[in-house]
């Protein structure tokens, strides 16, 4: 049996060999469905057999080996798979073995199939080989292609971001040494420059935060201390009220609101959340904290009055560099942004046990952080007692 013959003939039995592999490219497979991680495998293979019985020049076998093309097709199955594994945060190793993978798995498995391989068989491996290595330059291209322009537009919107609370400061800065303040002027200007070293304060922890995870923590380290949430919350709210002048905060606070977190890394959650709310809900309507706690968790639930977000924006809206465009633009979706804020606080929600969600519907917009009132140590302690009591 022909090697391109063996492909689509033995197609099921490949791509569960790549569904094997797929789930073990970890943390981005974590979250990803079967049909997601298996995303344009068979398109790629499907693809590798025509070209395997493709006629070529020794030019074009020459080109193929050195991993290009004159004009590749940006549609084609392995562009769009390069595409797809840099949206799904998969590194460009993680990318480059699953095709290693492929290539093993394909000529293992036609080995077995077609038992004692004459020379001639030669030619068709080489060609598969080419084949393969020219799905995975075009992959890699596409791939890096995306992961140059997504560090281009976050050095652009954070330049962007830094700029308006930075000409804040610079223009405070001007008129206290320029001119003689009333008390009350002064005052004000003080106020302004707050809020801006706030801004940007939030802005850099942010970063920070995400740096600490792309650079392979597992967790956000957290140290957790019973504390009463009120208190963590109304701080909260206050901070979120001083970056946002504009909006109202209204805190409802419900029973049993102790828990063992880190009010330090709660605070940063809520700032975040607060913060997305404040900048999308709509103006003039005021943004609701809602907080209760029952026997096993404490419920923390941001609302806002705003667009609906589209239900496949939902599914990313977590994701870094991914936030809701604001104003009339919301209903479009999500863009490329700065946005590290709501990941930063799933971040910190995992890093505590808990979970965090979100929901779009009835012209509300609602993050809920579900945080165990019991910390780490202390459920390990409960847990032993349970046994030894059993």
């Amino acid at each position: 049996m022909r090697l391109s013959e063996f492909i689509n003939d033995y197609m099921d039995r490949i791509l569960a060999e790549w569904d094997r592999h797929a789930l073990t490219m970890t943390p981005a497979a974590d979250a990803m469905s079967l049909k997601a991680l298996r995303n344009h495998a068979e398109q790629m293979l499907r693809a590798v057999a025509v070209d395997i019985e493709t006629r070529q020049t020794e030019g074009e076998q020459r080109t193929k080996s050195l991993g290009g093309a004159d004009d590749p097709d940006p549609t084609s199955p392995a562009n769009v798979h390069g595409t797809m594994r840099h949206a799904s945060d998969f590194t460009l190793m993680q990318l480059n073995s699953e095709f290693r993978a492929l290539r093993a798995s394909v000529l293992h498995l036609w080995r077995e199939q077609h038992g004692a391989m004459p020379e001639s068989v030669l030619d068709e491996v080489m060609r598969f080989n080419e084949a393969i290595d020219q799905a995975l330059a075009e992959s890699i291209l596409t791939f890096s292609e995306r992961a140059d322009h997504a560090r281009d537009m976050f050095d652009a919107i954070l330049g962007h971001d830094l700029r308006g609370p930075l000409s804040s400061m610079t223009a405070a800065g001007e008129i206290l040494t320029r001119t003689q303040l009333r008390e009350d002027k002064a005052v004000e200007l003080g106020h302004r420059v707050k809020r801006a070293a706030r801004y940007m304060t939030a802005m850099v922890n942010d970063l920070l935060e995400f740096a600490r995870t792309r650079l392979g923590a597992d967790t956000l380290p957290v140290r957790p201390e019973t504390v009463n949430l009120a208190e963590v919350c109304s701080e909260a709210i206050h901070d979120a009220a001083a970056m946002h002048p504009e909006c109202e905060f209204e805190l409802v606070l419900g029973t049993r609101l102790e828990a063992c977190v880190d009010p330090d890394r709660v605070h940063q959650l809520l700032v975040n959340l607060l913060g997305n709310a404040g900048q999308h809900g709509t103006p003039g309507r005021p943004v609701q904290m809602h907080v209760a706690g029952d026997d096993t968790d404490v419920a923390l639930c941001v609302i806002n009055e705003g667009r609906q977000i589209p239900e496949e924006s939902l599914q990313r809206i977590f994701d870094p560099m991914m936030r809701l465009k604001p104003g009339d633009d919301a209903a479009k979706g999500v863009t490329a942004s700065l946005g590290l804020g709501l990941h930063v606080a799933r971040e910190i929600a995992l890093a505590h046990g808990g979970s965090i969600t979100a929901d779009s519907s009835g012209g509300q917009n609602k993050f809920t952080v579900r945080l165990p009132r019991q910390g780490p140590g202390q459920r390990q302690h409960g847990s032993s007692e349970q046994a030894a009591t059993a």
